[in-house]
């Protein structure tokens, strides 16, 4: 199998792991078992978990800005600009509950782990930005940094509770949820 190929599914592996068995059972054994390859061949590439936490977490960066600034481009509006941002970091579907998952498992293990908090707040203060700009542009009289951050935290806590039980937290639930914060903020977009 060619380098690029193994690369991906090393990658696609090492996600899947932690996404779907959780951040206990991320090892390399267990990434070569999702991969079907040797543990020889995951270790040439990522020599220890932590490796494989730092891989994950760059992989949900780079998914969700693309995604995000894609979703941001084609908006007809700041606010609606605002709410596709932030109603895609809700844990709506298996992609999106798969990252919730994924962040959640680099959360518990950045913790203890300098390097990996290090990279974890450097993510979120990327997208703390993105959002206090989309916040600024959409409601320009109101606190941009309050507003920034009680909306985050609406979304990022709605998107753990879905990921942890999808039955008491449904896609319709969240958006409600989200909805519901972004009117309270009268950041709701006049035009749908």
């Amino acid at each position: 199998m060619p380098r690029e190929g193994q690369g991906e599914l090393l990658s696609r592996a090492v996600w899947d792991v932690l996404a779907q068995q959780g951040l206990e059972r991320l090892t390399i054994r267990a990434v070569a078992a999702a991969a079907g390859c040797t543990t020889g061949l995951v270790m040439h590439r990522f020599p220890n978990r932590r490796a494989l936490l730092r891989h994950a977490r760059q992989l949900l960066h780079e998914t969700t800005r693309a995604r995000v600034e894609a979703l941001e481009a084609a908006a007809g509006s700041p606010r609606a600009a605002l709410r596709a941002v932030l109603h895609q970091g809700l844990a709506l579907d298996p992609q999106t509950t798969a990252e919730s998952t994924v962040w959640l498992g680099f959360l518990a293990a950045a913790v203890a782990d300098d390097d990996l908090i290090a990279m974890h707040r450097a993510g979120n203060r990327a997208w703390r930005a993105r959002v206090g700009r989309l916040v600024e542009a959409a409601a320009p009289r109101q606190d941009p940094a309050a507003v920034t951050v009680a909306l985050i935290t609406m979304v990022e806590g709605a998107a753990a509770f879905a990921a942890a039980d999808p039955e008491a937290y449904p896609p319709a639930v969240q958006t409600a949820m989200l909805d519901l914060t972004l009117d309270a903020f009268g950041l709701t977009d006049p035009l749908g």
